[in-house]
Parts: structure tokens; sequence; C-alpha cells
């Protein structure tokens, strides 16, 4: 389903503006580490992302596919194998990489094959990039997620890193950009209310 189909219902919500993300405590190391995650909407995951002290950037974007420099429409009407992904940037001074795998888990139905939330289709689907340093941290963090998991199969995979390719400048901070019609989005894909039945205390 493209996201501006959704996009024309949600005009008729009243909702509020998100906070701004808080800013990170402790002095900035200056190291550098990346990481990709696709977990359906790239809007939700960088806003996510972006909320986490020692998260330097995120950034929206395809990974995955085939297609050289995938514009947005042809990922979405599929055939390139892309997912919408989002890169993160930060310092492992300030956030460790586990625990970004473990806050992802927790912003996201893993048991759904189809897409997230009102977002279906293959390129909505879910998956951890790693390197072959990142895979231990990541296989760890997804075990013990699958124990707090409310019911369901896990099927949110984790696969080798692939090229990632910046999306186009008007995804890039769009909740943050456009917080009222992000939060009304948010809101119409019943968000809030499938991370509880699935994380319950656990999610957000």
């Amino acid at each position: 389903m493209r996201r501006t189909v959704t996009l024309i219902a949600i005009l008729a919500f009243s909702a509020c503006a998100e906070s701004a993300p808080p800013a990170a405590a402790g002095p900035d190391s200056g190291r550098r580490e990346t990481a990709v995650f696709a977990g359906g909407c790239f809007w939700s995951v960088e806003a996510n992302f972006e909320r986490i002290p020692g998260v330097v950037s995120a950034v929206s974007g395809f990974s995955g596919g085939t297609t050289r420099a995938p514009t947005y429409d042809q990922v979405v009407r599929g055939g390139t194998g892309h997912l919408e992904s989002v890169q993160v940037t930060f310092d492992p001074a300030r956030v460790s990489y586990r625990s970004l795998v473990d806050r992802f888990w927790r912003t996201i139905d893993p048991t759904d094959s189809g897409g997230q939330f009102c977002d279906r289709g293959a390129s909505y689907g879910t998956a951890v990039f790693v390197t072959a340093a990142q895979r231990p941290a990541a296989e760890a963090s997804r075990r013990a997620a699958m124990l707090q998991l409310r019911g369901g199969q896990f099927a949110t995979p984790i696969l080798a890193v692939a090229r990632f390719w910046p999306a186009e400048a008007y995804h890039q901070d769009f909740a943050r950009r456009n917080p009222v019609r992000y939060a009304g989005y948010s809101r119409f894909c019943g968000r809030a209310a499938r991370l509880d039945a699935v994380w319950g205390d656990a999610g957000t």
C-alpha cells in the first residue's frame, strides 16, 4: 500500500506535535559506527532512533535490493528487492550496538512478515542488516527479544549488510519537520496499540 494513500486519511486527525528528541548526555568521543535497520515505514524508524542518546544521525533509505540508486516510487512499486531502511550513525562510547538492536525490536512488530502496521507489502518488511562483527550481538539480542514476545512467531531476520541508498530529501527527518502530519499517520496506523499487544510494558 502506498503511504500517499494512507496520508489522505490522516488529514481528519487532530494530532499533537511530538516533542523534540532529548540531547545525549556525556561528551562526544568522536568515534563513529553505523547500523542499518528495516522496520517498515522509515519515517518511524528514523524518528525512534533519533531520540536515543548517543545516536548522531539517522538517514532514511533503502537496503537489501538489486537496483542501483532506487527511487521511492520504484521501491514501493516492488521488484527492486529493497526494504525501507534507516542507516544509524552512533558514538559507540555513548551507546552500544547491542542496545540499539534491543531498542529496535520494541519499536516494531517482529511477528508480522507482510509489512508493518498499516503499511503493507514487501518493501515494508523488517530486518537487521549486520556486518560480521555485529552479527553475534544482533543474534543474542534477537534471542532475548524472542523470550519477551507476548505471542506469535518471530519473523524478522538478521541479514548480511547490503548497500544502503539514501531516500529522497523530502523523506529525511520527516517526523521532525512535519510533526502534526506524522503524528496523525502514526495514530491512523495503530502503532501504539499494536506495540502494546506485542510487547506490553516492554514496548513503546
